[in-house]
């Protein structure tokens, strides 16, 4: 449980004392309880004053101070465990459904007395130890804080690198050219040129490769290497310095005097610093302030696995990321490591081609594997073995430098960060994250923390971000409107290291292996709460009740038959589930037990035609539903769905037109997301949906949509009123066959923070769209046009003034792309596709116009799939 945890516990604590948010809070049961719920939020807040007054920084120096911790952690999870059954059982008799036979089992009980004694036998242990009070110098803690950082890095990867000869280096020719020609271009001013990647991924090698190179040796008076790591020694980086400069050993010499010589020497000079493995911006911050600027084409190269240390330090040079071997170049690498310039073998090509890709262009683990292969370089066999188990000997690399050097990442960051990046270790390998789904996940394990008045989402998506910042988690899929992330994955290795950091760690990660039986029991001793990744059939799951009921999360990611009949079975077995995700596995019928699983905050499921039972209005700690319907493209909503206090995004997939029906509602939601909803005509949306951010509505005859003060992204689709009103709130909109008249594009010209406009299947109607009228789109950047009825289009430059790209998708009637959109300074990107061929002429016309005016930023993309249409 980390602090993120404990809040959400504390939080929860609150709502129980003061009868917040709980359609329970004021069952007799709980108000005889509460002065017990009050002497436990008293007593764990106590402590948590000790342990969290700074999460990032452990400011005790103390041996004792991490097993403490942890006990206490170990206490607070057993509190939260029996709080969570007392609810669950309170829930089940407040809905009149306890049968004789279960009494006894589920009789509520809130039995804390051992839990306090634990945690005042914990609190008198820090107390013994001098911790009752937070009164700590800032020197104590930055001394705990180096320790605990200098016990987590290998003490030879600080100091000067010596830069070896003769190293092996493939695929990084381009890499190495963009880069030398950054540091030699002619600029007098100082200029930092960054590499930036995941371990591994040869940031030190290309580095090295420029280092080294004969032009960039000729350019320089001086070249100096210094390695910095987590640790950052100020001293001994200038004594390396000076010793590359001078060849003098200086140790004896004053920091001030170090900082005034290395100032001396490198003053007039034209001087190369490369800085490697570079982690924290203070670190930057500090050593700049020693190294002259010249005027004169002085250069500094930082590598850093860290994005944001490169953005920091280099305000107008260039940040490179350095990105993976494709397969050609990772072939050849594995074959220069293993066969040292022979030729290689006719055999080993399949074999080994089969290898790289395993390494999936991650230059250490091709170094790694051709380390192993080399010892029975021409043993065919053994290569087999290897391509089919490739993971296996990597992860086992007797040195252990892949895992150890990926492990440094995970070291380094932060507290808050840790439950989120081991999260990533419980899916299949090659995993598609989707980050909208994946931050609804991280909110309902209850892993973000809350700071301020943010959403939990807004925050989610910031950690999400930081971990892409720091080149653990690839950005896979962005958004072709604003460059959204929208999905992630993450690297096998990366993977591996998640698994194995969540067994070290007590993050319990069960992924299930397919096997003739599992017997779902006895998984735990303690209360740490267990998360179920469920990718291989495991044939038979044998949940009983009360063995299950540490299971907190339940993610399935094929549809096997077993686990079907076992959810709908045991289902009942989960009391204190928070995320069920059955979105690829299809029930029967809805399971009856879920009813009393009043802990759950994330449900995807899969179903037939039956629908929404109203008993689901029980999960009133539900945050997100995700509805995939099957036999049906209607579901039908309960009128008392608003009893899901709790629920912030509800949404239905379907593959072609699912969609959820309101008839009426019994109050106003507090939901966020509502997607594919169509309103019965007594439902007065907006009243009802305060807080809405994103809204796709089906079949519509709602037209007033101003009142939303929060909607930041709509879609229509076969709105079915000519007049609409929108909020000056708006960011993105989407139209689908509402054939609306071209006039009425002047209300949607009139949105002051519109960026995203995407018009599709005749959502308007008429052969000529004049966007000259009015003031244009102020800011604009992502325009779509596709299966629009329009012949002509008239623009001015004036028109979009901030677009970056525009997508024409079969618009079969469109003659031409106005010239004018050339013209337009911000764009990007024109993309045609399935348009006649004079609209594909067109563009290229105003490519070859702005090329003649120097402009060779303008990216054209014309299909082959055009026509000749009269």
């Amino acid at each position: 449980m980390t602090y993120a945890g404990l809040q959400m516990f504390m939080e929860k604590l609150k709502r129980l004392i003061n009868c917040n948010d709980n359609p329970l809070a004021n069952h007799p049961e709980i108000i005889r309880e509460k002065p017990q719920f009050q002497i436990l939020y008293q007593d764990l807040g106590s402590i948590i004053q000790i342990l969290y007054i700074d999460e990032h920084q452990n400011p005790h120096e103390l041996e004792k101070f991490d097993d403490l911790k942890k006990s206490f952690i170990d206490v607070a999870e057993e509190a939260q465990y029996i709080v969570d059954l007392f609810l669950s059982a309170v829930h089940t008799r407040y809905k009149g459904n306890l049968s004789p036979t279960s009494e006894e089992d589920i009789k509520p009980s809130l039995n804390i007395d051992d839990v306090r004694s634990s945690l005042q036998s914990v609190k008198m242990d820090f107390m013994s130890m001098g911790i009752n009070n937070m009164v700590l110098s800032s020197s104590q803690r930055r001394v705990r804080m180096l320790n605990q950082s200098a016990a987590s890095v290998p003490r030879n990867l600080s100091g000067s690198k010596k830069i070896p000869d003769g190293i092996i280096i493939v695929g990084i020719d381009d890499d190495a050219k963009l880069i030398k020609d950054k540091l030699m271009e002619d600029r007098k001013k100082l200029d930092v040129v960054s590499v930036v990647g995941m371990g591994g991924i040869g940031k030190t090698t290309l580095a090295t490769k420029v280092f080294n190179d004969s032009y960039v040796k000729y350019h320089f008076h001086v070249r100096v290497w210094v390695t910095v790591s987590q640790t950052y020694d100020k001293r001994h980086v200038l004594i390396q310095i000076l010793e590359s400069i001078r060849g003098q050993d200086l140790g004896v010499a004053s920091d001030s005097r170090l900082c005034e010589l290395v100032h001396k020497q490198l003053t007039g000079k034209r001087y190369l610093i490369v800085i490697d493995d570079i982690w924290h911006i203070e670190t930057w911050d500090d050593l700049k302030l020693f190294l002259p600027h010249n005027n004169n084409g002085s250069r500094i190269m930082l590598t850093s696995r860290l994005t944001e240390v490169a953005k920091h330090a280099t305000s107008d040079g260039l940040i490179h990321h350095l990105g993976y071997l494709n397969k050609e170049k990772g072939w050849e690498l594995l074959c220069k490591k293993v066969f040292q310039g022979n030729d290689c073998p006719e055999w080993s090509i399949k074999h080994g081609m089969q290898i790289v890709e395993n390494c999936k262009g991650l230059p250490l683990a091709v170094a790694v594997i051709a380390g192993v292969l080399a010892k029975e370089s021409w043993s065919e066999k053994f290569w087999v073995e290897i391509a089919c188990r490739t993971g296996s000997y990597i992860v086992g690399d007797q040195n252990g430098s892949i895992m150890e050097t990926l492990a440094v990442s995970y070291n380094h960051l932060p507290l808050h960060l840790r439950e989120c990046f081991l999260y990533f270790g419980g899916f299949p390998e090659d995993y598609k994250f989707q980050v909208q789904k994946l931050i609804w996940l991280w909110v309902a394990e209850g892993f973000i923390q809350q700071v301020g008045n943010q959403s939990l989402e807004d925050i989610a998506a910031g950690y999400l971000m930081d971990l892409i910042g720091r080149n653990l988690v690839n950005a896979e899929v962005r958004s072709n409107s604003n460059g959204a992330v929208k999905a992630c994955k993450v690297h096998d290795l990366v993977r591996d290291l998640c698994l194995r950091k969540a067994k070290e760690e007590g993050f319990i990660v069960k992924t299930e292996t397919q096997t003739s039986s599992s017997h779902f029991s006895n998984v735990t001793t303690s209360y740490e709460p267990v998360r179920m990744f469920i990718d291989k059939d495991p044939k038979v799951i044998r949940f009983s009740y009360p063995s299950a009921q540490n299971l907190r999360s339940i993610l399935c990611f094929n549809d096997f038959r077993s686990l079907r009949d076992d959810i709908e079975k045991y289902s009942r077995s989960f009391v204190l589930l928070r995320v069920l995700d059955l979105h690829k596995c299809r029930l029967h019928y809805f399971p009856r037990g879920m009813k009393w699983l009043v802990h759950l905050r994330y449900l995807a499921i899969w179903k037939t035609a039956e629908g929404f039972p109203s008993s689901i209005c029980n999960l009133w700690g539900l945050q997100t539903l995700i509805f995939v319907p099957k036999d049906t493209n209607m579901v039908v909503l309960p009128r008392n769905i608003s009893d899901l206090v709790n629920l912030r995004h509800l949404l239905s997939y379907h593959p072609l037109n699912g969609h959820f029906i309101l008839p009426s509602i019994e109050k106003p939601m507090n939901l966020q997301t509502f997607s594919r909803v169509k309103f019965g005509e007594g439902v007065d949306f907006q009243t009802c949906f305060p807080s809405i951010k994103e809204l796709r509505c089906i079949h519509t005859k709602k037209n007033d949509f101003k009142g939303f003060n929060y909607l930041e992204k709509l879609k229509l689709d076969s709105l079915v009123m000519e007049h609409i009103t929108l909020p000056t709130t708006l960011k993105t909109l989407t139209l689908e066959n509402s054939r609306l008249p071209w006039s009425k594009m002047s209300i949607i010209q009139s949105l002051p923070k519109l960026q995203v406009l995407k018009l599709h299947n005749d959502a308007f109607a008429g052969s000529c769209w004049n966007a000259n009228v009015n003031h244009g789109f102020p800011r604009l950047t992502f325009l779509r046009l596709e299966w629009v009825d329009i012949k002509l289009w008239k623009v001015e430059i004036t028109s979009f003034p901030c677009l970056k790209q525009l997508e024409i998708n079969s618009c079969k009637g469109l003659e031409e792309i106005p010239p004018e959109i050339g013209e337009i300074p911000t764009l990007e990107l024109i993309k045609i596709y399935k348009c006649r061929l004079s609209v594909g002429e067109s563009v290229r016309r105003i490519k070859e116009e702005q090329h003649d005016f120097g402009n060779y930023d303008l990216q054209i993309v014309v299909s082959d799939e055009l026509e000749e249409l009269k």
